[in-house]
């Protein structure tokens, strides 16, 4: 075929995968929900690679789906299954160009994993505080384009907050620099917080300058058994007006959600010798070391008093706190192991989120009994991923077909308390048709104004978010 001819011929054969074996995995995303079939992979290592592959499939009105350690979930990364659109992976923009602690600002490709980059900035003793469970595969590309939130958001924002500028192609070919270490820039439209959460439909980033923070020497990780959600938010406005900024992350885990990972999962261990309905795991950092601990440890010991908190285990060790940790990042793994699960990433204000998990909880359970709700996520920000896992010994596939029925549900709950149908996942397919129902219709006429104008064709990531 002509057009992947031209491809190769501007980032060599070997980087354009036309072979169904050789794509097959940049074909689905993690949960098996959404498989495509694509024209080729393209596999470019330069920004003016990009830029001439885009100009290309512009002139052809060729789509073009970004995809970055295809770690999204909402199938935002994957192509439609009419084989005329390329994956454009960006895995080989993968340097570190720029790291600048004086300025507190890096400058990185789209393709360095999280994980490098959270590594680089401690390279330099500073930090880089966006923390995902994916960080070893997932992309600072990805990252932006899906503005990820992750556990830091109560202190640091997410990555829209986390960014100072970002380089991007346009449909045409045209690259948009707009790297930059300023703090402030009031000259016109801010490109580069359009671009974050774009999903890829409005350009495709390349490079973004991050912003670094003082790297904390003292960090304290507890996890504290609670009666219920209503006590965890008690819990939580007690220690952001104890600890303020120093409290990093405020996750939120009920009981079955620990047992599902205690059950599937050797390398985690059950932190109480007695069992809570729920659970908070919360984490402290600061720039000193003397004394910190300890007071962490006293205002634990002042709310299990005043709120009357079933108790707080604190890690000990690096290890300990990643025991904890593991109880956490495990819990959606573990989730795959009993069956189907109906999954939801929404947010409601923080005051909201005990009377959201427990009319949602209601709900769908009076809808489908024997249903196990396992509501667990950053409550610190409001951010709740309501999963639905099936009835015990019940039928995976008549359990899933109810998907559609029970977010209804479950979305209707989060109308009625002002709330997001996505909160840090995206749109992608998955929530295309949603977003239609829910958002404001004059909001909605200017995100098609917009991606027309930058992308009159419709080439960049269609099907996706509009």
């Amino acid at each position: 075929m002509e057009l992947l001819a031209r491809l190769a011929a501007v980032v060599g054969e070997k980087s354009v995968l036309a072979d169904p074996g050789e794509m097959f995995s940049y074909m689905q995303e993690p949960r098996g929900l959404f498989h495509g079939r694509a024209l080729a992979v393209v596999r470019p290592s330069t920004v003016a690679q990009i830029s001439r592959v885009l100009a290309l499939c512009n002139e052809s009105g060729t789509g073009v789906v970004a995809q970055g350690g295809n770690t999204g979930l909402v199938g935002g990364q994957t192509p439609d299954d009419a084989r005329r659109q390329i994956v454009l992976s960006l895995t080989r923009l993968d340097k570190i160009r720029d790291i600048d602690p004086v300025s507190d600002a890096m400058t990185v490709d789209a393709g360095v994993t999280l994980a490098r980059a959270q590594a680089a900035a401690e390279s330099v003793d500073r930090y880089f505080p966006l923390s995902l469970a994916s960080e070893g595969s997932c992309t600072i590309g990805g990252n932006l384009a899906t503005n990820a939130g992750g556990v830091h958001v109560i202190a640091y924002g997410s990555a829209r907050d986390l960014a100072l500028g970002v380089e991007a192609v346009l449909a045409d070919g045209r690259v948009l620099s707009g790297l930059s270490k300023l703090r402030k820039d009031n000259t016109g439209y801010d490109l580069t917080r359009l671009m974050i959460g774009s999903e890829g439909t409005l350009g495709v980033i390349t490079a973004a300058t991050l912003k670094l923070f003082p790297r904390p020497r003292a960090r304290v990780t507890a996890f504290v058994g609670l009666a219920n959600p209503g006590r965890a938010l008690e819990l939580l406005n007690f220690c952001k007006s104890r600890m303020g900024g120093a409290l990093q992350a405020f996750e939120l885990l009920p009981r079955i959600g620990v047992d599902l990972v205690l059950n599937h999962a050797d390398v985690a261990r059950d932190p109480f010798p007695d069992v809570f309905p729920w659970y908070a795991l919360v984490e402290c950092a600061a720039m000193e070391e003397d004394g910190f601990r300890d007071a962490v440890i006293d205002m634990l010991g002042r709310a299990t008093a005043t709120l009357l908190i079933g108790g707080a285990a604190v890690a000990d060790s690096l290890a300990h706190a990643a025991d904890f940790w593991r109880l956490r990042e495990l819990l959606s793994e573990a989730q795959k192991r009993e069956g189907g699960s109906i999954k939801h990433d929404v947010s409601v204000a923080p005051k909201d989120v005990p009377a959201f998990i427990e009319e949602a909880s209601r709900l769908v359970t009076a809808r489908v009994p024997g249903a196990r709700p396992v509501a667990f996520g950053h409550m610190g920000d409001g951010n709740i991923h309501f999963n639905i896992s099936q009835p015990v010994s019940a039928d995976r596939a008549a359990f899933l077909a109810l998907w559609d029925e029970v977010g209804d549900i479950v979305h209707g709950v989060v109308e009625k308390f002002g709330g997001s149908i996505s909160a840090e996942h995206g749109i992608g397919q998955l929530k295309r048709e949603l977003l239609r129902r829910v958002k404001d219709p004059t909001a909605l006429e200017a995100m098609r104004a917009i991606k027309a104008a930058l992308d009159p064709k419709g080439i960049l990531n269609p099907g996706k978010l509009l």
